[in-house]
């Protein structure tokens, strides 16, 4: 491993790191509000103000909304590489302007070398095994589900979508201040993994800091060789033997043959009901479909409108997110290979569970519950999330990741492109934690081609059959307890997108025991909620969402981006 001793940093570089951790002391600790954009024939809301410029580009040059969220992806995997890109996976929930819904599940996949004790050691699980290096590396999906969503939706090509993100690469962009921090506190693991040669490091070794050009020749090569010869290159070509070449030299077990046989999944979207809308979600192996459906269900017989005591309405969604997360610790995973139960999201197993709630007080969970014939009634066999929506009618709401922050921090040489670690979203030892503390059981145990369990939650809303909200988040489990969250502010409270984005958050995932809260959240209701039972885990800010959707009056398009990052919405 690189090391460098303080005093050989030039001094211009030591002010930088110093004038860097007094940043630090000075993030705010809550969220602003967000800005509310609008637009008559499209709206696009991402992460990164540079992505969100692509998805118009791609708009306003006569591409439909599909073909935005595409430019987006490709875009991101360049200006917010840490979070998603070519490495890693995607789910990508689709309404077409002829009403058809679309869910295309390019989640990766475990190597067919996989075994259910891959990462025991001695008898104990190694997280440090699933969670970074050439182990924790699942086969990537996005890239071919982007290519699938453009073939049956689109009306551009792959091609045309990658050189303008591949010019961008190559000419760089300055680093903001979250991405440079995040850098800076990976830089280890990089160095150890992606080498001192990556393209965060300056030629001394020391990571790029605030401001300066973010350039990556390497993966301009890699997208313009993509937009050349097409998605084969990556899965069947070059980039495949490289990847299966330096995997294997790091004692990895992901090959060549496991890049050429992937395959996107068309699945079937989750259709539930809310307060007189209709709920489309994205079925397992994600999660975020299944639970966001029944903890609103388990919601449907509270009026929470009604609840303005302080914390009184906290505390019941609170309630209501623990069943769930119980359930999802137990019954989910990849349906292919495992037995999930439509009974999850089915209203009378809701009302079943929700007596279990109390309005006073909180109430252990001591394990799952049974939904409706579990063993009959089956589904079929960090992250970012934007929204995309265009005047002819076409939504997309579609949430990609490589996992934790820059993934498996692997890097394939000279292709730029950051590999994933889903591996870590496996349960690799029943009743071990990964690393966003999520338990789970033989449902999600690791094996050859299975598909790890997600919390991506793509979600898009239909009032009368008509699309008026498509969103979802980013930030492990907290997705689906900010998609929730979400859906109850604007259509139980009535808020605006802006102001239900700069709401504070709160989320319970069953395991641990505890609710998890920002620090913004008032302290009467903090209070409130410690009366109520609740064990308190105070965080600055967690997650991070995009909504899009349709004025009151139906005739314009708005959008926001979350204002805890610095993303961006606009409308055309």
């Amino acid at each position: 491993m690189l090391s460098v001793n303080s005093n050989q940093i030039p001094p211009h570089r030591r002010v930088r790191r110093f004038v860097l951790r007094f940043l630090l002391v000075l993030l705010p600790l809550a969220p602003a509000r967000a800005d509310l954009a609008t637009g008559e024939r499209g709206i696009v809301a991402t992460v990164h103000p540079l992505a969100t410029q692509a998805g118009i580009d791609a708009l306003r040059s006569g591409g439909n909304a599909i073909d935005a969220a595409v430019a987006i992806a490709l875009t991101l995997g360049v200006v917010d590489g840490h979070n998603s890109g070519l490495g890693g996976g995607c789910f990508l929930l689709i309404r077409r302007a002829n009403g058809e819904l679309l869910a295309i599940d390019g989640r990766e996949t475990a190597p067919a070398a996989a075994t259910r004790d891959l990462f025991v050691r001695n008898g104990t699980a190694d997280t440090g095994l699933s969670q970074h290096g050439a182990l924790a590396i699942g086969v990537p999906g996005a890239l071919a589900a982007y290519d699938l969503a453009l073939k049956k939706s689109g009306r551009k090509t792959l091609a045309d979508l990658l050189l303008p993100a591949a010019l961008l690469a190559e000419k760089g962009f300055p680093l903001d201040f979250a991405n440079a921090r995040r850098i800076q506190a990976h830089a280890e693991n990089l160095r150890r993994h992606a080498g001192p040669g990556a393209p965060f490091f300056h030629a001394d070794g020391t990571p790029l800091t605030t401001g300066e050009q973010f350039q990556q020749a390497d993966l301009a090569r890699s997208y313009r060789a993509l937009a050349t010869h097409g998605p084969d290159w990556f899965y069947r070509g070059p980039f495949s033997q490289s990847l299966a070449a330096h995997l294997r030299a790091r004692g990895g077990i992901l090959t060549a043959a496991d890049l050429a046989s992937y395959t996107p999944k068309l699945r079937q979207p989750i259709a539930t009901h809310y307060r007189g809308h209709e709920i489309i979600g994205f079925p397992p192996p994600s999660s975020g479909g299944v639970h966001v459906a029944q903890i609103l269900n388990l919601l449907v017989p509270f009026d929470l409108k009604n609840f303005t005591a302080p914390g009184a309405r906290h505390h019941l969604i609170a309630e209501a997110m623990k069943l769930a997360f119980a359930d999802r610790a137990h019954w989910l995973g990849d349906p292919d290979f495992t037995n999930v139960p439509r009974g999850l999201v089915d209203s009378t197993y809701a009302r079943e569970l929700a007596r279990r709630i109390d309005p006073a007080k909180a109430t252990p969970v001591a394990t799952h519950g049974t939904p409706p014939d579990a063993d009959t009634r089956l589904f079929e066999k960090h992250t970012t999330h934007f929204s995309t929506a265009d005047a002819e009618g076409n939504w997309v709401a579609c949430t990609a990741t490589i996992n934790t922050t820059f993934g498996s921090k692997v890097i394939v040489p000279g292709t730029g492109i950051l590999l994933n670690n889903e591996m870590d979203d496996f349960s690799i030892q029943p009743g071990v934690p990964n690393a966003f503390k999520l338990v789970g059981a033989e449902a999600n145990a690791v094996a050859p081609g299975k598909r790890p369990l997600s919390s991506m939650s793509p979600t898009i809303v239909l009032k009368n059959g008509q699309p008026v909200l498509a969103l979802g988040g980013a930030g492990g489990p907290t997705i689906i307890s900010q998609t929730v969250l979400h859906l109850i502010h604007i259509l139980d409270l009535g808020l605006r997108l802006d102001d239900a984005l700069a709401q504070p958050r709160i989320h319970h995932q069953w395991q641990p025991d505890q609710l998890r809260i920002e620090k913004n959240l008032p302290a009467e209701i903090q209070s409130a909620l410690k009366q109520h039972g609740h064990q308190l885990a105070i965080e600055t800010t967690f997650g991070v969402s995009q909504i899009v959707g349709r004025s009151p009056d139906g005739k314009t398009f708005v959008g926001a981006s979350d204002p805890r990052v610095p993303g961006a919405a606009r409308g055309w």
